[in-house]
């Protein structure tokens, strides 16, 4: 069954999540969007919803990103729900990466200012079934004691990235580290506009080494091995042959 709704329509919200009792809260990103967060809860209480696994991000409450305020936020609001809340902070998808690779076949690089920075990421496949594995588990979180997991893979470099992308397809590509000042100018050249702070701003996170755990969490939820980055980047280059 498909019901649809809108972050700004209580009302839609309400009748959405009627007869619902556990909820994949899926954040969407940018200011404002605890707010938008905050609608749903608060519908999701009034619809009398029991359990609600939310997806945050890796350090949400210490990360310098500048997405993690808002999923901080968000995580209080769910706190002070009084609804049984468990908090899935994902590191970074691979595909934030492998979405990249035309323009670095093309180039020959990878681009950014992470530096030796290093990212705990996993498929977004691994990421959604560790939020299955929650929803269907019968031991529901105590309101008002959020369980948290810090969930990650195995950690790369964006150096290490562009050499696994080396390895796959056989093409040399190399990794151009930027100063912020030059990765901003480069970012706003190419059109990024205001864009370009938030990509630099994540970088820095990563090159403080806020994109890494090494929690086990997300392996013991999926309960098999991740999947490698070689096997998610040839995914994408067979879906794009």
């Amino acid at each position: 069954m498909v019901r649809r709704a809108d972050y700004a329509d209580p009302t839609a919200l309400r009748a959405a999540l009627d007869g619902v009792d556990r909820l994949l809260l899926i954040s969407i990103s940018g200011t404002g969007a605890s707010a938008a967060h905050r609608n749903i809860i608060e519908s999701a209480q009034d619809a009398g919803v029991g359990h609600i696994a939310y997806t945050s991000i890796l350090n949400a409450d210490h990360s310098s990103n500048p997405l993690a305020p808002e999923h901080y936020a968000t995580e209080r609001i769910l706190a002070a729900s009084g609804i049984p809340t468990t908090v899935l902070r994902n590191a970074w998808y691979h595909e934030v990466y492998t979405r990249l690779i035309p323009s670095s076949l093309a180039s020959g690089e990878v681009v950014g200012s992470t530096g030796e920075g290093r990212i705990s990421g996993a498929a977004r496949a691994d990421f959604a079934a560790a939020a299955a594995t929650v929803l269907l588990d019968d031991a529901v979180p105590e309101a008002g004691t959020p369980r948290i997991y810090e969930l990650g893979g195995s950690s790369f470099t964006l150096g290490e990235f562009a050499r696994t992308l080396s390895d796959v397809t056989g093409r040399t590509i190399t990794h151009r580290n930027l100063t912020d000042v030059e990765y901003t100018a480069e970012l706003e050249a190419a059109g990024a506009g205001a864009s370009a702070g938030l990509v630099v701003g994540t970088d820095a996170s990563i090159r403080a080494g806020e994109m890494e755990t090494d929690s086990q969490d997300l392996a013991q939820l999926v309960g098999r091995p991740l999947i490698p980055l070689a096997q998610t980047i040839r995914q994408v280059l067979e879906a794009q042959a």
